[in-house]
This record gives C-alpha cells, structure tokens and sequence, in this order.
C-alpha cells in the first residue's frame, strides 16, 4: 500500500516537473530582463528620479515659504486684521491685491506721492474712475490704515472724500477713494508754474472753498456718533471734484475720541510743518482736541489769501513771516478798494477770510473759536468781525516749510513737555 503511493507521488512529480522548470525559466528570464532594461535605461531612469526628488522638495520649501509668510504677518497684523473682523458691516468692500493691479492697468498712471504711499488712478468695472492709495510696507502703515479705515468709514458728507474699498493681503494695502479730477488745492495756491489755474480761481471760488472745508470739519467735530480729529488739516489733504466742491482727506493721523471730551492723548507730535498746533509738539500750551483741528484751519485759508494776493500783486510771500505779512496786508485791503484794485464784494470776502484766518491761530486753544463759530464768522457780516490779537507764537517761516508731498514731519517734543489739559474748549 505504501509502495503504491509513493509510486503515485513520484509519477506526478514527474509529470509537472517540465511545468515547474518552464515557470522558474520565465521568471528568471523576466528578473533577467528587468535588470538589462535597467541597466541599459539606468541614466534616463535616474534622471527621472531626481527630477521628482526636485520638484518634490521645491514643493516643501514653498510650503514652508508660505507657512513662514503667514506666521509672520499674522503676527505683525494680528490688529488689523482683528480691527477689520469686528468692524463687521461698517467696513468697505474688501478687494484682493490682483484686482487693485487690474483697476489700475497695473499702476500705470500715478496721481501723486503722499508720505504713506503712491496714489494711482483706477477705473472700475462699471466705468467708475477712483483713486488708489498703496500704502508703503513699513511697521507705522498699520496704525495709519486702520485709522484711515475707521474714521472714514464712519463718515458720509459731501465736504468728506469717500472710501469705496481697501485692500489687506499680508504686507500689501491699498485703499480705493473716489476720483476727484482738480486734484488737490496746493497746486491751485503759492505755485508759480500754475499761476493760470491759481488766477481762475476767484475770491468768490475761495471763499466757498473755505466755507466747504469748514463744513466738512463741523461734520467731522460734531455730527458723527464719534468725534474725529483729522489732526492733519492742509492744502494738500483738500481735493477737488470738477465744481471745485472741497473734500477733506486722508485720515492716517485722526484720533477718535468720545462727543462729550475731545482732548485726545498723543504719544509724540504729529502733522505737517507750518499747520501744527502749538500744543500739538508742546503740551505746555494746552491738550490736544478739536482746536487743533481749528488752527491748521485758519493756516490753511491765511494761505489761500496769500496765495492770491503773491500771484494779483506778484509779491514774494515765502520772503516774510507769514503772519507779519498777512497782518500788515489787512491794512492795506481797504486802501486797495479805494484805488480801484478790487471790487467792494471782494475786499470784504479778502478781509473777513484773514479775520477768521487770525482767530483760528490764536496760540492758546481756548482762544479760538469752535468750528460752528468759524462757520458763523464766515458766513456773518465782514463789519462785525474783530480783529483779533497777534498771536505770540505762530509758524516757522514760509521758506523753511515742505509744502509739497513731503507727508508727515514730526518735530522734536521739548524735555519741559508734560501732558496737561488745556482751558474749557468752546
């Protein structure tokens, strides 16, 4: 029985034995074969090889570009970002920075240069022509984005240029204004190469220029939910639409402050050269609030009357302290009446804007008058205005001021500076 068996075994071994030969052949022909198309392809293969180890760790390094990226600026604008999150609705239409390169023909026409950034005009999809301030990428642009943003935002009034939009993608920032054709008052006034458009713009012009602006500040001190003080008030920040109807911009230095209290606290002075309040670089003279406001103001209209008057009788103002030339010229306004160098209207539009010009620079805030009594002033009699002390200290010369894109310029706070509120504020 066990013979029978075994006999069996072998007799099938025997028989499958060419199948099992014929199988291992085949694969190690196959193992063979591999390993020749390997060698003979080995470069091309290892080309290949190292072309994806490349791409693959061309990949991790993005990725940790990008991750790198992302920490960095959600680190340095956690603020802005969070500012812009809880502002919620009351924040513009938000747009990435590809669509501010398409509005703009990838910024090819610039409109000017500021001290936060360039400005470049725009078209929107629907024909619309805007402004597009690009923010320079600096540590301070934060603060005076989300200044620009908040204060703004919460206005709406035809002396107020609108925001349509922003733009906040890491490191990049853009804000979208609406276009104003006429550009900013400066060059209308104490500009020698643009004496034709400075001449066009008449007494009558002027005077309601000055009133708009002061409308716009009345809008700004006393009929928004909150108080905002621009706290950089001159002819550059005035733009105007093709009526020349004035609008007050750029907010980067505003503070927000409660309607009831004013007086805003400042960590260092701030402004622009030849508008700054007195107690702006100093707190000696009093607290900061909506007076400062005013007396940038009344510089802003003095020099609007220089302007006018350095271009009519060709008289170089930059030559003289600004407010010795603009006090001896208010003797000299009637006696240009009588010799026939002006009409009555016109004289008295002359002599009440220098009037209200001189209160609102009054050294001590308590001595100007508020932005309601300013519009008062102007609109009221020229007959009833009385001329107003010369202030003790007033602005550098003319000469030693930048008066053109020069932005901001902060000026040295002395060591017997010492924070302090000023007199009750009208």
């Amino acid at each position: 029985m066990y013979s029978w068996r075994k006999a069996y075994a072998l007799r099938f071994f025997l028989d499958n034995l060419t199948v099992l030969l014929t199988a291992i052949g085949t694969a190690g022909v196959g193992v063979l074969l591999a390993f020749v198309i390997a060698f003979v392809f080995r470069k091309e293969a290892m080309e290949i090889f190292r072309k994806r180890k490349g791409i693959f760790r061309k990949k991790v390094g993005i990725f940790r570009k990008k991750v790198g990226i992302f920490s960095k600026v959600t680190k340095r604008d956690h603020a802005t970002e969070a500012f812009i999150r809880n502002y919620g609705i009351l924040a513009p239409k938000r747009y990435n920075f590809s669509y501010i390169k398409k509005i703009t023909n990838s910024f090819k026409e610039k409109l000017g240069k500021g001290g936060y950034g360039d400005v470049y005009k725009g078209k929107l999809p629907d024909g619309r022509l805007v402004a597009v301030k690009v923010l320079n990428a600096s540590k301070e642009n934060g603060e005076e984005f989300i200044n620009e943003v908040a204060s703004i935002s919460r206005t709406s009034h035809v002396n107020i240029v609108s925001l349509l939009g922003f733009c906040l993608e890491g490191e990049k920032r853009a804000l979208i204004y609406e276009y104003m054709p006429n550009g900013s008052l400066e060059k209308f006034i104490f500009n020698e190469s643009t004496s034709e458009e400075s001449q066009h713009l008449g007494w009558e012009k002027l005077y309601s220029i000055a009133v708009g602006i002061a409308r716009g500040l009345e809008y700004l001190h006393r009929g928004c939910a909150t108080r905002i003080l621009h706290l950089d008030i001159k002819p550059h920040n005035i733009l105007l639409d093709e009526e020349f109807c004035p609008k007050i911009s750029d907010f980067g230095l505003s503070k927000l402050c409660t309607r009831k209290d004013s007086i805003v606290s400042m960590m260092g002075p701030r402004g622009t050269a030849g508008y700054i309040a007195p107690e702006v670089f100093s707190r000696n003279f009093g607290a900061v609030s909506h007076k400062s406001d005013i007396y940038s103001y009344g510089m802003m209209i003095l020099e609007m009357v220089g302007g006018k008057k350095s271009i009519q009788i060709g008289v170089n103002v930059s030559s003289e302290y600004f407010p010795d030339w603009i006090y001896r010229h208010l003797e000299l306004v009637d006696e240009h009446e009588l010799e026939g160098l002006s009409s009555k209207a016109e004289t008295d539009t002359e002599k009440k804007m220098i009037l209200v010009g001189l209160w609102c620079i009054q050294t001590k805030p308590s001595d100007r008058p508020s932005i309601n009594k300013v519009i008062e002033m102007l609109e009221g009699s020229v007959e009833a205005l009385p001329i107003p002390p010369k202030p003790l200290l007033s602005s550098p010369p003319r000469a030693a001021l930048p008066m053109s894109d020069s932005g901001t310029k902060s000026l040295p706070v002395p060591d017997s500076c010492t924070t302090s509120s000023c007199d009750s504020v009208n």
